[in-house]
Order: C-alpha cells, then structure tokens, then sequence
C-alpha cells in the first residue's frame, strides 16, 4: 500500500502561484484554468488534512496580508512591485522580490515542501527554498507558445531558456498531460522526475442535471473561455457556415456592457457578418462561475477549438456535464477527449474539418446521447478533483522519500505506486 510505504502524515505544504490567486476562482466572474486549479487542489489538500499557504502577489494596497478561506486553506499576499494589477509577463522583474519575501518567511516557518505553479513562480520558489524540495507545474511552456504565436510572442525573451534551467533544479515536475511531458523532455528533464497528474473538474458542481441556461428552437454550439485569438473562437465562426440550423453561444470576454468596445469581439462580429452567419452568433461576455454550468447544459455540442492548449480545463465540464465536445486534437485536449467515445478531435485551425464535423455530430441524436453518458463516466473515473488530489499527494511524499528504485522503466511515481 502506498500508506505503508510513504505514510500518511499531515504535510506543510507552501504553494506559490505569482500571477493566478485561487481566490479569483472563488469570485471572479472570468478566472482562468490555473486559478481555478490552484483553488482546486489548495482544497482538497487541506480536506486530507495537510496544512495548506498558496502565496500569490499582492494586486491592492487594501488586499489583508493573509486570508483563511473557507476550504480550509490559507492565501498570503506578496507584495513584490507596485500593488496594482500587472500584465503576467511584466512580473518577471519582481521575482527577486517575491523571492526575498518567500526566503524570509521559510527561514521562520519552513513548510514540508514547496508547490510552484507556473515558470515565474518556480523561478521566485527555488530562489527561496534552499533545502526544501521544490515540486513544480509549468501550466503552459515558453517553448510551445513561442512555437504558436511567433513574433506575436509577449513572454520575456529568457522564458524559454529559464525554464531549461528549471527542469534542472526543481526537485520534480508534474505535468498535466502526456504531450507536455515530451515537451518537458526535449527541454532536458529526465523521465524519472516528472510525473503526469491531470486537472480535474468538480463533478459535485458540474453535473447532468440542474438549471439551464435559457435557449430558444436551433441547436446550440457552445464556446466558453478568454477572448484571445488563440482559443480559437474565429474559427468557430467560421464552421457555423456549415450548420445552417444551430447558432454559437461564445460566453466569455469582457462584462456584457462592455462588449461593443472590444476589439476582439468586433473583429469576430466582422467576421460573422462577412459569411452571412451574424444573426446566428451569440456573444454573452462574461458570465459568473457559479453560472457556467448552466450555460453548458443548454448546449448539444460543446466546443474546445484552440490552436494550441498546455492542458484545457472546458472540455472536462462539459463531458462531467454529460455533452458531447468536438475539440482541436492539441495538448491535454488529446488525452481528456477520448476520440469516438466522448466527442470528436479535428485538426487546429481547420473550420472546413470542424464545420464537417459539428454537421455530422449535430445529425445524429444517438451518437450526441452515447458522447454525453460517456463524458459523464470518463469526467468521474478520472478527472475528478480527489482522484486528482490523492494523486498529487502521492508526487509529494514520493519526493520527500527519495527516489523509490522499480522496475517500471518510466512510469511515473503516482503509476509505480499503484
């Protein structure tokens, strides 16, 4: 049993994710897949006892220096640059600075282990860990966003190189998805300390049965997430000229009022009213958390169409919500999405390939209905957050054993322990 050999003792453990807060999970109305991971497993963490600090950078003068969540779980404001909110990759310079308070507090209180969540914070954790291991998740690589956007590339230019150097120092990875660990690979991590964990959904909160989103007689496409170019929505537009009976909810952006000002929502109307399919696109903005569930049952087919995605959180709410999902056949979505059984994979940046493939999916009623009952039980066997959280506290007490000598070539240390 893995209680016999690693114990079961409560842990300290110190999360750091500099630019995501989990309590924007909590109550933001558009918090991206780290904050919401973050808040996550921090939860499920303190449920199985361990005692749980997520450090994250101050973003107001007036924000406490410390909050106890209702989870069970602490959250320490940084204050490391000006108190206000910053774009992510200007934050690489007050790094030292979060590390200098990091480093002060760790000589007082240092915890079992340190959880960094995202390069920069990885950066700031092993500035300031010394002797205490050091567990990181990249959520997304320098590498392959450079690969995607190219010039359009925002990161700093050392990203790439920085994160190199964090394979070498960190005391393990955990990736979320198998095609993040070929990626973590060529970057020179070894295969014995990196370890594939998931992320998960609440399948208490995301489930087939509760309130619907109001709708009206066409089917419905469903896209949900951030307004950037790379989610793929234009291309989701531009499918919707190969179903001439359904319309597409895109939920997400800005606040509704403040949709008409938004450049990337006036690019996508320009782009529907150019194929004719205008009156058949729904932007709603942004819409609460507690809402989104709703929105994902009122649709017949949801949507997951990026051009690249380190790991994509949308298609496990909707399969835990019992809807078929048609998503782009990249990153994490290749291991969420099992193809011909839970939705449909179609190639990144294809609408020809997608609009063949929503027509086809939307014509058959029986097909849509196996998809959604397959979700369900595929969302609950493996996404579910305390499978994922169990899975993650085995990485931890992995690594504070010490390598634990198999013979199971590179299976990870959640899999050898099973």
């Amino acid at each position: 049993m893995i209680t016999d050999r690693l114990g079961a003792w409560p842990l300290t453990i110190d999360m750091v994710s500099e630019h995501a807060s989990p309590l924007a999970a909590i109550g933001g109305v558009d918090a991206g897949g780290q904050n919401v991971h973050v808040a996550a497993l921090a939860a499920g963490l303190a449920r199985r006892g361990h005692a749980v600090t997520v450090h994250t950078r101050r973003e107001d003068p007036d924000q406490p220096d410390r909050v106890s969540t209702a989870d069970g779980y602490d959250v320490a404001h940084v204050t490391a640059g000006p108190a206000r909110v910053l774009p992510k990759d200007d934050l690489l310079r007050h790094m030292p600075e979060f590390a200098s308070v990091l480093r002060r507090e760790w000589a007082q209180r240092p915890p079992d282990l340190v959880h960094a969540h995202f390069w920069m914070s990885g950066l700031a954790a092993v500035a300031a860990a010394g002797d205490i291991p050091v567990v990181q998740t990249f959520h997304a690589l320098g590498s392959v966003k450079r690969r995607h956007q190219g010039a359009a590339d925002t990161s700093p230019p050392q990203r790439v190189e920085l994160e190199r150097s964090l394979c070498r120092t960190v005391g393990h990875v955990v990736a979320t998805c198998s095609d993040e660990v070929f990626e973590l690979r060529r970057l020179g991590l070894d295969s014995d300390r990196v370890s594939v964990v998931p992320c998960g959904v609440d399948t208490t909160v995301f489930t087939p049965r509760g309130p619907v989103a109001p709708r009206g007689d066409r089917k419905r496409l469903l896209v949900l997430g951030r307004l950037v170019e790379r989610k793929g929505q234009e291309d989701a537009v531009r499918a919707l000229a190969a179903v001439p009976d359904a319309e597409l909810v895109v939920v997400g952006g800005p606040p509704a009022a403040q949709l008409d000002d938004d450049a990337e929502v006036r690019r996508l109307r320009a782009v529907a009213a150019s194929l004719g399919v205008a009156d058949r696109l729904v932007l709603t903005g942004a819409v609460a958390r507690a809402d989104v569930p709703a929105w994902i049952r009122s649709a017949d087919v949801v949507l997951a169409v990026p051009w690249y995605e380190p790991f994509g959180i949308t298609p496990l709410e909707a399969m835990a919500c019992g809807r078929p999902v048609v998503a782009t056949a990249v990153g994490g979505l290749q291991d969420s999405v099992a193809d011909g059984v839970t939705g449909d994979l179609v190639p990144a940046r294809d609408p020809a390939r997608l609009g063949e493939a929503l027509a086809a999916l939307l014509a058959d009623d029986a097909r849509r209905a196996a998809y959604g009952t397959a979700g369900v039980r595929r969302a609950r066997n493996r996404y579910r957050w305390a499978r994922v959280v169990a899975d993650t506290d085995t990485v931890y007490r992995q690594v504070l054993a010490g390598p634990v000598r198999t013979d199971d070539g590179d299976r990870s240390p959640v899999e050898a322990a099973r």
